[in-house]
């Protein structure tokens, strides 16, 4: 959490941004004119995920699956990051998607940055690039529907980074974790320093950041860093099947959760429960709302046949 951001950050534009995310939405004006602080869209050349080298994507049963394919340790070089920001503009655009694994294969989710391109490039690069490397990790974040990371054997650097941006983490129990970036003389560059913390807690992350020391999956659910712990031969298909769980839900309301959440993580109290009032009301809006009040009237809970409008 942080406290209230000014004025000039907190604009009419990113509570239009609120509200663009549901049918009928209106810009309502938030107390004082603040909200959330939403990234900064960056300008890529498009590419789809037929086309991609390194991420594939396979939608099955509105469950879709972001899997990483560079071997052996998938490392996330300048072309993988872009191929993330694709895919994730497409899983966010598609209505036959409902929900999102992010995987990385059964031996390993990623071991992080490559190295090797990182050790080649100057300052002046850098600058450059940095700003891709955070807006293609927060392409992922920003996916409007549940995301899981199904993460098997290492998920260090920007592997531990890429998994922080999904919803909910599930881990082999072999799994290792950890921001050894310290290790490299630099520090966490594509979230680290700010979903950790937000996620376990300042001191935790600290200590993980400060020490680059890897992470156990026992530690890893102790401290929050993640959700459940399986056997490997699990992490996938208990992951499909979290996801599973959202193909018949009202899509528009797990995307307005998702936003109201996030978002008001980044604001004061009284910010935050503005925008869950402009998403809530939003609602009303949709077709799912009708059909869900009117099951619930005439045949009880949790048997509305959403259509996802």
């Amino acid at each position: 959490m942080v406290g209230a951001l000014p004025e000039s950050v907190l604009t009419r534009q990113s509570l239009t941004d609120a509200a663009s995310g549901l049918p009928g939405g209106r810009l309502e004006e938030a107390q004082g004119g603040r909200r959330c602080v939403r990234s900064p869209r960056v300008g890529f050349a498009s590419m789809t995920a037929a086309n991609a080298e390194f991420v594939t994507l396979d939608v099955d049963g509105a469950v879709a699956t972001i899997r990483l394919n560079r071997p052996p340790m998938n490392a996330l070089n300048e072309a993988v990051q872009e191929e993330l920001r694709d895919v994730a503009r497409e899983v966010g655009a598609r209505n036959d998607i409902r929900a999102v694994v992010l995987y990385g294969g059964p031996k390993v989710f990623t071991a992080g940055a490559d190295v090797k391109e990182l050790s080649l490039m100057s300052y002046a690069e850098m600058v450059q690039r940095s700003t891709g490397l955070q807006s293609a990790f927060t392409a992922i974040a920003t996916i409007p529907k549940p995301v899981v990371a199904a993460v098997t054997g290492y998920a260090l650097g920007g592997g531990c980074e890429l998994a922080l941006c999904a919803d909910l983490r599930i881990t082999g129990d072999n799994a290792r974790w950890g921001q050894p970036e310290i290790l490299l003389g630099i520090i966490p560059g594509a979230g680290g320093t700010q979903r950790l913390p937000r996620l376990i807690g300042p001191s935790r992350a600290k200590d993980l950041i400060y020490s680059g020391r890897f992470v156990k999956a026992e530690e890893a659910l102790h401290i929050g860093l993640v959700d459940r712990v399986v056997p490997p031969d699990d992490v996938y298909l208990g992951a499909l099947d979290w996801a599973r769980q959202f193909t018949g839900a009202a899509a528009y309301a797990l995307r307005a959760a998702k936003q109201a959440v996030d978002c008001g993580l980044e604001v004061d109290l009284s910010t935050g429960l503005e925008l869950e009032r402009i998403q809530f009301a939003g609602l009303f809006a949709t077709e799912d709302r009708t059909i869900g009040m009117s099951s619930f009237l005439e045949r009880g809970p949790g048997k509305a046949e959403f259509v996802g409008s």
